[in-house]
């Protein structure tokens, strides 16, 4: 990308940070409130991160579709199968690692399936299956069809998904958690024992029904990347010129007009159809798009026409390098580091308890700061953050940039 577009890598590499932590907190059980996913409708500050990112997956595809336009069809679908199968297993790779568990004082085999219990199994779906399917079909849209036609695709794909809500969820409440008619087709496709149940029944928050308006997410992201390069073509960036002038006026305030828009219609459609990250509702999709927009003109405004460049944006910019490997890496290793066990006293009984290295750091170390528990599990967080921006920038310092 080049480097006119900088706040682009900022957005995106502020979106993976966010992920990471939030993704990691010292203890679940202590968290502030912006840093919890909504309990069921509603949006939080950390529902943003995701929609946020998928975005950025759009944006970035406006850079690349062009050239796998002029390299031809072959090329294309190589491409962007290849990229969809290799995130997809890497996602379930995560699930399934590190492939053992410890069962009493024994390693045992993590089975993708138990025989003695339908209910346990690994999981398939997650947020980088969700991110490759959605970029798989997108890239498809985005490769076969115009702008005006991609929008009225869009359009249609965002009605159509509430129409089957609607109609196919249980008329009491067809958007609820026992309502929602996709699950009975996770269920019937993957199997109980492959769903996430982190709600205490089974059902997939990155199901496959709900992935269809994601892919919108993504579309939308492209055609703002789109409106984005086209209104750069020329060296306005580069130059300290009056905001109200051409052309840059007409690119923010095209991005804060339309972002404004796309959160009247929200609004608006959530009063039937609410917005929903963990059923991915039509007007979540507008409502995180239309904050997106803004964000990133916000971004432009202040990193393109401002000129500023400081150690912040060089914090997320980091991030924004290796997105998906840091990404992946934030999975797998606590999960690692979870099998070396260090002694921690005994339990009543007198039998040995056991800790890791990460969970005694934030026993020992985070959970003593002054302050409520969430204090203590914040700062869990922002050291894990640390630790993967040091990883990160180490990398980007001898210029190894990891693709998927």
């Amino acid at each position: 990308m080049k480097q006119r577009y900088y706040s682009l890598d900022v957005f995106r590499g502020a979106t993976v940070a966010l992920m990471i932590m939030v993704n990691n907190p010292g203890s679940w059980s202590h968290m502030f409130a912006p840093l919890k996913h909504a309990s069921w409708h509603g949006c939080t500050p950390t529902d943003l991160v995701f929609p946020f990112f998928l975005f950025a997956v759009g944006n970035a595809m406006s850079f690349v579709m062009p050239r796998l336009q002029e390299a031809g069809p072959s090329v294309f679908w190589k491409k962007v199968l290849k990229r969809t199968v290799l995130i997809f297993a890497i996602g379930v790779f995560i699930n399934w690692w590190p492939f053992v568990q410890w069962s009493g004082d024994m390693l045992a085999f993590k089975q993708w399936a138990y025989a003695d219990d339908p209910m346990r199994g690994v999981r398939i779906l997650g947020v980088l299956q969700r991110i490759a399917l959605a970029y798989c079909f997108a890239s498809i849209i985005a490769y076969y069809f115009k702008e005006r036609a991609i929008i009225w695709i869009s359009a249609a794909i965002l009605l159509v998904y509430w129409g089957i809500c609607a109609y196919l969820g249980a008329p009491q409440d067809p958007y609820s958690l026992q309502g929602w008619f996709g699950t009975a087709y996770d269920v019937q496709i993957l199997g109980t024992a492959h769903i996430y149940k982190g709600e205490g029944v089974p059902f997939d928050p990155e199901g496959l029904m709900s992935t269809l308006p994601a892919v919108i997410q993504v579309v939308l992201g492209y055609l703002a990347g789109t409106y984005i390069k086209k209104q750069g073509q020329v060296d306005w960036l580069w130059k300290k010129v009056p905001l109200s002038q051409e052309p840059h006026f007409k690119l923010l305030s095209g991005l804060f007009v339309t972002g404004f828009i796309l959160l009247v219609l929200a609004w608006t459609w959530s009063l039937g159809f609410p917005i929903n990250k963990k059923i991915w509702t039509s007007s979540y999709v507008l409502y995180t798009t239309g904050l997106g927009m803004m964000t990133i003109g916000g971004m432009i405004w202040y990193i393109e026409v401002q000129g500023v460049k400081n150690k912040l944006t060089k914090f997320f910019d980091v991030f924004g390098k290796n997105p998906l490997f840091i990404f992946v890496l934030s999975g797998i290793l606590p999960r690692l580091v979870g099998l070396i066990r260090i002694p921690n006293g005994v339990n009543d009984g007198g039998e040995p308890l056991y800790t890791n290295a990460f969970s005694w750091f934030y026993q020992h170390v985070c959970a003593k700061v002054p302050g409520p528990p969430e204090v203590g599990s914040f700062v869990y967080s922002l050291c894990f953050l640390a630790l993967m921006w040091g990883i990160c920038y180490v990398l980007d310092k001898r210029k190894i940039y990891i693709k998927v």
